[in-house]
């Protein structure tokens, strides 16, 4: 091999090493911006994201901060989730014009709608864990607190908490496009997923039961949705392998 060709093949991996750096450093920005404009609303951020507990809490009570530094790095934390959270559209649009390059048109055809319904349905995800999973935990847990025992929440811990939901929320809403890649790349097909079925149902319990409070509202407020998700999959899988045996069957020019 000649030093020309050499550096030829090299050239490339440098320009795609740039390309990536140019694109982190975007997403950092973006982040980064959103971030500084959101910064001064952090407490009124925090109040909204803690709403669903305050509303149960018994009348005189109220949230804690057992750190010295609670008030400040808890409110910090979360504006900067909600920058990351906001910045999921650039990032994902960041992402697929450096891959979209190297992709087949049919790739192309199918990873477009794949990728703006993955980003909805992790929205979707975390509102309904906002929505209707919190009121209901939440209620059910500040009513069956021993008599005399004061609620008093640490504001860290109950961040970690709606975290730790919203992240598990908007992962389970993602599993009707897990199902349909599956069956598009042929690691699957719609009919041995149909016959698996009853497993799923368990693996989504087990999930629920891992990934949420161990009270059976909340497993089953994460376990339900995504067995019906999963069903949505199945569903669209039909109509991506009919179109691909459709297209299969096509005469080649």
């Amino acid at each position: 091999m000649t030093k020309s060709s050499s550096t030829d093949k090299e050239q490339p991996l440098v320009q795609h090493l740039l390309e990536l750096r140019t694109r982190l450093l975007k997403g950092f920005g973006v982040i980064l911006v959103i971030f500084l404009s959101l910064f001064y609303f952090a407490n009124d951020i925090y109040v909204f994201v803690s709403e669903p507990l305050r509303v149960y809490l018994p009348e005189g009570a109220s949230m804690i901060a057992t750190d010295v530094a609670s008030p400040f790095l808890t409110p910090f934390k979360l504006t900067l989730v909600v920058a990351v959270f906001l910045s999921i559209p650039f990032l994902l649009h960041q992402a697929w014009a450096f891959i979209s390059p190297g992709l087949y048109r049919h790739e192309k055809r199918i990873a477009i709608p794949l990728l703006c319904a993955s980003v909805l349905l992790f929205y979707a995800g975390v509102a309904f864990a906002y929505f209707v999973v919190f009121p209901l935990v939440f209620g059910f847990f500040t009513s069956v607190g021993p008599e005399g025992v004061a609620i008093m929440t640490d504001i860290n811990r109950y961040l970690d908490f709606v975290l730790k939901m919203f992240f598990a929320f908007g992962l389970a809403f993602e599993i009707p496009i897990a199902t349909v890649l599956l069956v598009w790349s042929g690691v699957a097909d719609v009919q041995s997923l149909k016959a698996k079925r009853p497993y799923v149902v368990v693996i989504c319990f087990v999930f629920g039961m891992l990934l949420t409070p161990p009270d059976v509202i909340s497993q089953s407020l994460l376990a339900v949705p995504m067995w019906l998700l999963f069903e949505v999959g199945i569903l669209f899988s039909g109509l991506v392998q009919r179109r691909d045996d459709t297209s299969d069957q096509q005469p080649q020019g």
